[in-house]
């Protein structure tokens, strides 16, 4: 969650930096590398803390109405399949860092691996914290959180 904040924190000061800079007449060209750094490290952090705290790619309405060895079914089913689209984004995100280091950014000249980072990264927390709650979940059971899924 801090990661989110400091993401969000950063995207917002830095669209206002940029825009303030703009209507000055001196724009810093790098923001704009800045500002979408920030944003899609902030989607794929945000996607992993999400899914922590199950608010995200989760059934919620259809698990609460089983109980049993239906919801214990049911919810192993639901991260197995996260789990699966975790790994495949750590797979190809990888891939795709790996080829992000023949093309750079403009103007820093930055491979644009730094951005792909993000992809195998958001896919570790998330196969982390999908793994996390199937153990959790066979322990002691997949029951719901007091005021939230």
């Amino acid at each position: 969650m801090v990661l989110c904040g400091v993401a969000i924190t950063g995207f917002t000061v830095t669209v206002v930096c940029d825009i303030a800079t703009r209507a000055f007449g001196r724009p810093w060209l790098w923001l704009q590398e800045v500002t979408m750094t920030f944003f899609i490290y902030g989607v794929f952090a945000g996607a992993a803390a999400a899914t922590r705290r199950n608010d995200h790619l989760y059934l919620a309405v259809l698990a609460e109405s089983m109980s049993g060895r239906k919801r214990l079914a049911f919810e192993t089913f639901n991260r197995l399949v996260v789990l699966a689209v975790a790994v495949c984004m750590v797979y190809f995100g990888y891939l795709n860092f790996l080829s992000g280091f023949r093309s750079v950014r403009m103007p820093s000249m930055t491979p644009m691996a730094s951005f792909y980072a993000a992809i195998p990264l958001g896919g570790l927390l998330v196969a982390l914290f999908t793994v996390e709650q199937l153990v959790n979940g066979w322990k002691n059971g997949f029951a719901v959180r007091e005021g939230g899924a």
